[in-house]
């Protein structure tokens, strides 16, 4: 059985080299591939056609055609996969094509279908991961997300906006978008398990550029944690940057949402009522994120300013947001925030970017 239907329509490869003759490790490789999404090519031997071995994105190995594998060319993302447990000889025949490990079903199901949907999406480098959160209620996290997003996919980048707040209204409302076609969060609430990235984006509305994850208009809906975990991953590993708009409150699925994002950013206005209210927000966020910054937001109390607040809230300064005039105007006809590109606040969404993403994608102190 041989299919040569290694590549998607979008010209990535779709899905590992598969090399057996026994029908029963073959059905159970051809399940996990499916349940992965991606789709194999199926040889008894190492193919002679020119590339099918060096270049496709993952090869697994059937303890029976591990003999017909040496002399291979060395590569990495070689698999020998089997089902007998008990078998003394697998490491040496591993060893001799190569092969990075050695996988014993059912043991190691759910693994290899993680490792298989990898490879069919060719994932790289994880997305950096921005989490934005309010200080105190409309201390304007959800317009510094929005900004931030509009942003990064202004200059290119691939972008996906995830509105993490329940209660917060719906960021589509606010760029403008929520007659947009496209899924929302009440059509992942329930999932579990894994996601697949590319089919994530492609499902979400299309706002200003980029991709945006948002509330309908409907019944709240509780998101599990196991959701939250699943679609932030899968939004990941498409690469470029990930924003989330995130609730004040740390709950399970809060939680989640934390462990997946690389820089907290914790929007305070300046005046002492915020700073208290913004401390114990971060007393709870900082529990679970250990990277979380100050963000002070204009206009100041008299006494105040930006390293004052966070130096009180024992946090580094992200930066100081000085008031942007006419932003409501901007918002009501139709403009998303940060759409203003000499506005402060697209200048200070430029300058994170630019910061954050200058070297290999970590955010600079």
């Amino acid at each position: 059985m041989t299919s040569d239907r290694s590549h998607g329509p979008d010209g990535h490869r779709a899905g590992p080299l598969i090399l057996t003759e026994d029908a029963e490790l073959l059905d159970d490789l051809l399940r996990l591939c499916a349940a992965a999404g991606a789709e194999p090519e199926v040889h008894h031997a190492v193919p002679e056609r020119k590339g099918s071995w060096e270049d496709a994105p993952l090869v697994l190995v059937g303890d029976d055609a591990a003999a017909r594998c040496r002399g291979a060319t060395r590569r990495r993302g070689v698999m020998l996969v089997g089902k007998d447990q008990d078998d003394p000889d697998v490491w040496r025949r591993a060893v001799e094509i190569g092969a990075e490990c050695v996988l014993r079903l059912p043991d190691a199901e759910n693994w290899l279908v993680d490792r298989i949907a990898d490879a069919a999406e060719g994932v790289g480098r994880p997305a950096l991961t921005v989490g934005v959160i309010g200080g105190r209620g409309g201390a304007g996290a959800s317009t510094l997300a929005c900004a931030l997003a509009v942003t990064a996919a202004r200059e290119g980048r691939r972008t996906m906006l995830v509105d993490g707040d329940p209660l917060g209204g719906g960021l589509d409302v606010l760029l403008g978008g929520e007659q947009t076609e496209g899924r929302r969060w009440p059509d992942f609430a329930a999932s579990k398990g894994r996601v697949a990235g590319g089919a994530l984006e492609e499902s979400l509305p299309l706002l200003h550029q980029l991709r945006v994850l948002s509330w309908d208009r409907g019944d709240s809906v509780v998101v599990r944690p196991e959701a939250m975990r699943s679609v932030l991953a899968a939004a990941r590993r498409r690469g470029g940057v990930v924003v989330v708009d995130l609730p004040r409150r740390v709950d399970e699925a809060m939680a989640e949402a934390l462990a997946q994002v690389d820089v907290g950013l914790l929007v305070v206005p300046a005046e002492l009522r915020a700073v208290a209210a913004a401390g114990r927000v971060a007393s709870a966020v900082g529990m679970v994120l250990h990277d979380l910054r100050a963000v002070v937001r204009g206009p100041y109390a008299a006494g105040l300013d930006g390293q004052w607040i966070a130096d009180a809230l024992r946090l580094p300064l992200a930066g100081e947001l000085p008031l942007e005039p006419g932003l409501s105007e901007t918002l009501e006809n139709g403009a998303p925030p940060g759409a203003r590109v000499r506005g402060p606040l697209a200048a200070f969404c430029g300058a994170f970017w630019e910061r954050a993403l200058a070297t290999d994608g970590s955010v600079p102190a």
